[in-house]
């Protein structure tokens, strides 16, 4: 015959021995589904995508129906995206975005679009607002930034308008938009 505690005389030892073996049991399960180590090492950088910029953007300059342009940036920098998305409603159009890796480690989105630059600007940044002019060679930037959000310029190339948005610093965003508007349109 088994003897058995009162619920009365129960404690905190009683609890803690009894968590024991599940706390095991899901150390165990974790384990065997690779889902946590004890190696203590710490995050490690990853490879960058590679990605070919120039035939994406050489295919939609053949496929969407407004300018589209392949910047020469500094060798240094890796293309690592790219893809295509519609801005609806009014004013909006298609879009073409490419991403590249700066040799600081920043990420820098190129996006073109035959949208508006009000409907483009609410497509990829929200309800954010412009909150300064930037001049870059012959052509006018418009700037949206906030403390809080990666900063983004617009500039309108006629046919096309342009976005510029990353986490590089000032001198990124002006060498993207200074290799955007001296680079002339692809062939179709």
């Amino acid at each position: 015959m088994s003897y058995q505690k009162p619920r009365i005389l129960h404690d905190y030892r009683d609890l803690f021995f009894s968590l024991i073996p599940l706390v095991l049991i899901a150390v165990v399960f974790a384990g065997l589904a690779s889902q946590c180590s004890f190696s203590g090492t710490g995050p490690t950088e990853g490879k960058i995508p590679t990605f070919d910029v120039h035939t994406a953007l050489t295919s939609d300059a053949r496929t969407l129906s407004f300018a589209i342009r392949d910047p020469a940036v500094p060798a240094t920098w890796t293309p690592n995206s790219g893809r295509r998305d519609t801005a609806t409603g009014p004013g909006g159009g298609q879009i073409s975005t490419v991403g590249y890796i700066t040799d600081s480690g920043a990420y820098m989105q190129l996006t073109q679009s035959n949208a508006t630059d009000e409907t483009l600007a609410r497509h990829i940044l929200g309800s954010r607002y412009a909150s300064g002019i930037e001049q870059v060679g012959d052509r006018k930037w418009t700037v949206f930034a906030e403390p809080t959000e990666e900063t983004a310029w617009i500039a309108d190339l006629g046919q096309t308008r342009v976005l510029i948005k990353g986490a590089g610093d000032k001198d990124d965003f002006t060498i993207l938009a200074r290799a955007v508007g001296d680079a002339p349109p692809l062939a179709r």
